[in-house]
């Protein structure tokens, strides 16, 4: 594989690509009034592709389009059987034959044209966060149940509209058709005049797929910048207004919404912050600075075989590990780690998983309680974070995280 390095905002990869087989494929020809059945065998292919990924953006998946071509046409080998014998020998017949396959693979594989796969809208892409939105979500109402025996166990994901980062999740309440939450979220904002918060209420499942109870939408432009709104929105199907399944009762959702936009950067000078956090120590790099992550406690984690909980933190390729606390649904930990970048991980995110390990269990030595993936992009904004995030793949667990991103 090639990989060019450009003055542009992309990467260029060529792999080389080969495939050879021999594959039972038949033909049935008919022509002048006659049929056969011709045999295609030992079939071979190689091409060499050039993949483009462009414009590089400051946002997940960090690509905005991929661009693939061939360099030149694929290479297309292959024999015919006709009747038994090899219809290749044929004087004439080989040369005409791949030819006509080769135009016919080509014009299949773009040569030399190029397949354009848009991935997010670049000019959003390329945006910065301008402030965040704090979601409380308070309760629901008259919600319907999805089981077929019993009630619904609900929960609540949220998330913003042009968005590539994962959804927060409430925790669940176990047979609860009008659940009280009071559990609240902060999510950046990179456009508030065309981003829209989702709301999506599911019923947990144990196995398979979680059932959609119903939805709704709170676009951004609606809200006043620093004003708290207490909102009560019907549950939809989905939201196309014709659709007449929307006339149907799915019960209420209540949640409480303030979306605050950042302060001009100098008139916060003069402010004192409250996120502040104390300067880097020296021999921190002057473009970067120190990342220090502090892994408070978490709640309701609890594994199918046994429940040893330790938390692992994978960033930038290292792996950081708290000790371990035995047989505790509600472990406490209080490490910090502290991680030295050269620059800003604006467009980074931290991955945390909680795992329960016992080495009694030879069949299950180890368990995954679940996981989050934090986007930094706020830490480096705001200095300072501490949040209880809930974890993913966990029926109610959650986790206390603080973050600080110090700069000398």
């Amino acid at each position: 594989m090639k990989v060019y390095v450009t003055g542009e905002k992309e990467l260029i990869i060529e792999p080389v690509l080969k495939w050879a087989g021999n594959p039972n494929i038949s033909i049935a020809v008919k022509a002048f009034g006659l049929k056969a059945t011709v045999q295609v065998v030992d079939l071979q292919v190689f091409a060499t592709p050039r993949i483009t990924l462009k414009p590089l953006v400051p946002s997940f998946p960090c690509f905005a389009n991929i661009y693939v071509s061939l360099l030149q046409k694929p290479h297309v080998d292959f024999g015919l059987k006709l009747l038994g014998a090899d219809a290749m020998s044929i004087p004439g017949l080989y040369k005409f034959v791949q030819e006509l396959i080769k135009d016919q693979v080509a014009s299949m594989y773009l040569w030399p044209k190029t397949l354009v796969v848009p991935i997010v809208d670049a000019s959003k892409a390329m945006k910065r966060p301008v402030g965040i939105l704090t979601v409380k979500v308070l309760k629901a109402t008259g919600l319907k149940k999805k089981d077929l025996l019993g009630s619904s166990d609900p929960y609540v994901k949220l998330k913003l509209t042009e968005d590539a980062l994962p959804s927060k999740k409430t925790t669940v309440k176990n047979k609860n058709l009008n659940p009280e939450w009071n559990e609240e979220f902060n999510i950046t904002v990179k456009d508030p005049e065309s981003q829209a918060l989702q709301i999506l209420v599911y019923d947990w499942e144990q196995v398979g797929k979680h059932d959609k109870m119903g939805m709704n939408v709170i676009p951004l432009k609606d809200l006043t910048p620093d004003e708290q709104k207490v909102m009560t929105l019907d549950l939809l199907k989905n939201m196309d207004p014709n659709d007449v399944q929307n006339k149907k009762s799915r019960g209420q959702i209540v949640v409480e919404v303030v979306y605050k936009p950042f302060k001009d950067l100098e008139a916060e000078r003069d402010i004192v912050d409250p996120n502040a956090v104390e300067k880097a120590p020296e021999g921190t790099p002057a473009g970067g600075g120190l990342l220090v992550v502090i892994v408070h406690e978490a709640q309701d984690v609890e594994g199918r075989h046994h429940t040893n909980p330790y938390v692992r933190l994978l960033f930038k390729g290292e792996d950081k590990r708290t000790k371990q606390v035995k047989k505790n649904r509600d472990p406490r930990w209080g490490e910090d780690f502290q991680f030295t970048l050269d620059e800003p991980p604006t467009n980074e995110r931290l991955h945390v998983e909680v795992i329960s390990s016992s080495k009694m269990a030879l069949l299950h030595p180890k368990e995954n309680l679940g996981y989050v993936i934090i986007n930094l992009a706020d830490v480096v904004t705001n200095r300072r974070i501490n949040e209880k995030y809930n974890l993913i793949d966990s029926r109610n667990g959650q986790i206390q995280i603080e973050l600080q991103w110090k700069t000398s």
